[in-house]
């Protein structure tokens, strides 16, 4: 065994994954720019019913092309409590089930059209001004280099068959008994976990099938093992997460251990029920079927012999020789991929009704912590770039934390007008002001960070929408501890806030909360008929601020009032008129387009 031998084999197969993984990574990209917003509705429409969750995880996934993405989607949104636990392990199930369109994607005999489709559909991405028309090509150029990579990747692995030292290796490792079976899923697990794709390695495990190079017993225990290694994504994005982030990761675990656990020991029944069903279909057995059979079949006049040669060729000559290779490459990825998904199809039936006591399970295993969590101080997760339509959802959650934390400092600062400020009061909120400085700062960077890649405008005007709002709820807490700051300077002066400007004071307060409570829930409700009602209110808002000054200024004209408490009086009254500025900038913002 010749070193030239060895890169006959290493190139194909490492260029094949790599070409297979970009393709994965362009597909999952373009199909999202296409979906557009019926990513984000699939999400927000996700509820307690456990059908829904299913459902919604099964199309997010179809969509993302990868179940490690989507579950480290759903550690995000439980993380930023956009979705709770229950909601989070109906969409894991139906993922388990969504991933498992790739491998239907690879039965269709479309390998050799592979790289045709990939210049093509380049050709239209590069070239195309029309932006939908560029994120088709990309997921046609996508699917393109798929299929390419797995054709490099199965004519890498051809020339294996003739090396005695990788046959002895692969037999040992065959699914003919249960410590077999146990020993192929430990392999399909570490494989999944060092490449962190459970589509690479199901490619993997399809090109050594179809070239002959493992049985499909082995095959399929191979995909069982992967399915337990997909869950390390999640339970890696789950570090440095809430407790209920780490539920959902561990929830993905068990489903896939436990149900990996009872297929294992119904395997030879599961597999020998698939095979007869296939067999039915095509009149091959899989677990049987052999290149002589199927050219003994295909072409019984032919040389038989002359044709099993030529299909074990990397590059068949004659179409004699194609047709077998072709046939047998058919029947086995379409035996894996009916295997894959009866497995995952199964598991989610069991576990459907299983849901609330999985919940309860993982619950009593991560335990809530003695100090209280906080979910908007554990940041917006970066994986999620990889998801952009699905990452402004992530971001519109921390956007809706400032909008109620803006809401609570101005409940709290009422108490400071009404019954006079006190130390416990003011630490409040001016540690919440301090918070809401960091989460406009980590939005921004998260967000600048996703537009800055292959962005549909779509989601860019979004993004851009979405930093200007962070801005505004920045800027309305900045002036909610000014006013505070003005209650301070007159305590310091000792000078109390009595009579008619404490009154006039909270009519003011009361009128610009209420004014920030309902262009707030026009906010998070994306509701751009905020506009007109805001102009008018806001205008009405600051004709009161001028009368309530104007009243003021009466007062110290008469010496009712001392300048310096003017003075304070006055900024204060400039603050809330500030504040109306700045919610009626997010009305406007909300009612843009761009």
């Amino acid at each position: 065994m010749n070193i030239d031998f060895i890169l006959k084999i290493v190139f194909p197969v490492i260029g094949g994954l790599g070409i297979f993984l970009l393709g994965m990574k362009h597909m999952s990209e373009g199909l999202q720019a296409v979906s557009g917003d019926r990513l984000r509705k699939m999400i927000s429409a996700v509820t307690n019913n456990r059908i829904m969750g299913v459902a919604t995880g099964i199309l997010v996934t179809c969509l993302v092309q990868s179940s490690s993405v989507t579950t480290v989607m759903v550690v995000g949104f439980v993380n930023s409590a956009i979705m709770n636990l229950m909601q989070a392990i109906g969409v894991i199930l139906g993922a388990n089930i969504g991933t498992t369109i790739t491998g239907w994607i690879l039965v269709l005999k479309i390998g050799k059209y592979g790289l045709p489709i990939l210049g093509i559909a380049a050709f239209f991405f590069l070239f195309s001004k029309n932006q939908r028309v560029r994120y088709i090509g990309m997921t046609l150029m996508g699917i393109g280099m798929v299929f390419f990579g797995l054709e490099l990747m199965k004519n890498g692995f051809k020339p294996i068959k003739t090396l005695p030292e990788f046959e002895a290796w692969f037999h040992a490792f065959q699914a003919t008994s249960y410590l077999g079976i146990i020993k192929c899923a430990m392999v399909g697990m570490i494989l999944t976990m060092i490449v962190q794709s459970s589509s690479a390695t199901l490619g993997i495990t399809i090109g050594l099938a179809a070239t002959g190079v493992i049985e499909f017993r082995t095959a399929a225990a191979l995909v069982m093992g992967e399915n337990i290694g997909t869950t390390v994504t999640a339970l890696l994005a789950s570090i440095g997460t809430t407790t209920n982030a780490k539920r959902a990761a561990y929830a993905h675990f068990f489903f896939n251990v436990i149900g990996t656990a009872w297929f294992i020991a119904l395997f030879p029944v599961a597999i020998g029920s698939l095979s007869h069903l296939i067999a039915v279909k095509t009149g091959f057995d899989p677990t049987t079927v052999t290149l002589t059979e199927l050219a003994n079949t295909l072409f019984p006049d032919g040389d038989i012999q002359a044709i099993i040669a030529d299909a074990n060729l990397a590059d068949p000559l004659t179409d004699s020789g194609k047709a077998v290779a072709g046939r047998f490459d058919q029947l086995v990825t379409a035996g894996i991929a009916l295997t894959h998904t009866t497995f995952n199809v199964a598991n989610v039936l069991i576990f459907l009704p299983l849901i609330g006591f999985l919940a309860k399970f993982v619950t009593k295993l991560a335990p809530e912590k003695d100090t209280k969590e906080a979910a908007h101080l554990t940041y917006l997760d970066v994986r999620m770039l990889d998801t952009p339509s699905l990452g402004i959802v992530q971001s519109q959650g921390q956007l809706n934390f400032m909008a109620d934390s803006v809401e609570g400092m101005m409940t709290k600062l009422r108490t400071c007008l009404d019954n006079g400020t006190t130390e416990k009061l003011e630490r409040k909120i001016f540690e919440r002001e301090e918070i809401l400085d960091n989460v406009q700062k980590e939005i921004f960077l998260f967000l600048s960070n996703m537009v800055s890649g292959q962005v549909p405008m779509e989601v860019t005007n979004t993004a851009n929408k979405q930093m200007r709002l962070a801005d505004e709820y920045e800027s309305l807490s900045d002036y909610s501890t000014n006013v505070l700051k003005g209650l301070k300077k007159l305590k310091a002066g000792n000078l109390d806030l009595e009579g008619s400007a404490k009154e006039k004071l909270l009519i003011l307060h009361d009128r610009v909360a209420a004014y920030i409570i309902k262009v707030d829930k026009f906010m998070k409700d994306d509701n751009p008929d905020v506009l007109t009602w805001a102009s008018t209110e806001g205008t009405a808002i600051s004709k009161l601020m001028k009368e309530i000054r104007a009243e003021h200024i009466d007062r110290l004209q008469k010496e009712e009032a001392s300048p310096y408490f003017s003075l304070a009086y006055t900024d204060i009254l400039n603050f809330y008129r500030r504040m109306k500025d700045h919610a009626l900038n997010i009305a406007e913002v909300v009612n843009s387009e761009t």
